[in-house]
């Protein structure tokens, strides 16, 4: 009965969706046969938050008919029992699994390793995969929680097989961030970041922190932080060399399109609002080079603003 209660709050929400996306406009191209995919993060909770994010993304679906969503971690809050797979994930986004959407998940520190046979997360069983959705693009998911040598080893094995398509990495623990509580993982950095300049990784997706950051090109890689679709640490971001733009007043996701070397992003709340959005372009077909200590810079344009601290803000 409960489910059958939930499911109908859902519905209702889901409705209501179509008039608060009018509000929203796209500045993606959208171009017929691109590459389109969202990024959501730190989503389990199963509250209102989430179902207004959820919503607002089923919604944005209408303009913008994204395959597949990206989930970097915190997928499952406070359990992984039958009713939280339900509560925190298929009630919340059935209308997009309903529709034929994807999800691929990477694991957080609050998600139990068990969660990787879950099969709508299409992990196959792994801590950590592998996947391409599409000619020339190719995705790569780490359990940053436990980063070991068995999965670096995996990870740089499956990098020099990956040619020069577009290669994004995704997962929890961000190696760039302005964060107050958590900040730039710099253990992780230093395993990770050496593999994603020798072998071209282009894009960094992760969450952990509660709030949205675009990170100043590092090394000629973009990095993203997407993880307020359902917590949030309002006035999180604190003045860094780091931050290109930043958002910690709302909740969040990502829109993505991929066409040609060319990556558009767009940042919305659950409300509609863009709160950032621009494009990344791919200076050529980056092939494995050992010994590099920096890829070629990417040209970034970008409409966010950067925070000034919280205390300052009006």
């Amino acid at each position: 009965m409960r489910r059958v209660l939930l499911l109908f709050v859902l519905m209702l929400v889901v409705v209501a969706a179509g008039v608060t996306a009018q509000n929203a406009k796209l500045t993606l191209p959208m171009k017929q046969g691109s590459i389109k995919f969202a990024v959501i993060g730190d989503t389990g909770t199963g509250d209102n938050h989430q179902l207004a994010v959820a919503k607002q993304l089923t919604a944005q679906r209408g303009a913008f008919p994204f395959d597949f969503v990206i989930m970097v971690g915190d997928n499952l809050y406070g359990g992984n029992s039958a009713k939280d797979y339900d509560n925190k994930f298929a009630l919340p986004y059935k209308p997009l699994l309903d529709g034929g959407v994807k999800f691929y998940a990477a694991l957080g520190n609050h998600d139990d390793p068990s969660e990787r046979f879950y099969k709508p997360f299409n992990m196959g069983g792994e801590r950590y995969y592998t996947f391409k959705p599409a000619d020339g693009l190719r995705f790569f998911a780490l359990d940053s929680t436990y980063m070991d040598d068995k999965q670096l080893k995996w990870f740089e094995d499956q990098l020099k097989m990956s040619g020069s398509e577009w290669k994004i990495a995704f997962f929890h623990h961000p190696p760039y961030s302005s964060g107050e509580t958590h900040g730039s993982d710099e253990t992780l950095r230093t395993q990770l970041e050496p593999l994603f300049v020798q072998y071209g990784i282009n894009v960094v997706l992760t969450g952990h922190e509660h709030f949205y950051e675009r990170i100043k090109p590092q090394k000629g890689i973009a990095y993203f932080i997407t993880g307020s679709s359902a917590k949030l640490r309002e006035g999180n971001i604190t003045p860094s060399e780091f931050e290109a733009a930043g958002f910690d007043t709302g909740y969040t996701f990502m829109l993505v399109e991929i066409v040609g070397d060319d990556m558009y992003y767009q940042a919305l709340t659950d409300t509609g609002k863009t709160v950032d959005s621009g494009s990344i372009h791919r200076v050529g077909k980056v092939e494995p080079t050992p010994n590099r200590t920096a890829q070629p810079v990417v040209p970034t344009t970008g409409n966010g603003k950067k925070l000034p601290p919280a205390g300052d803000r009006k």
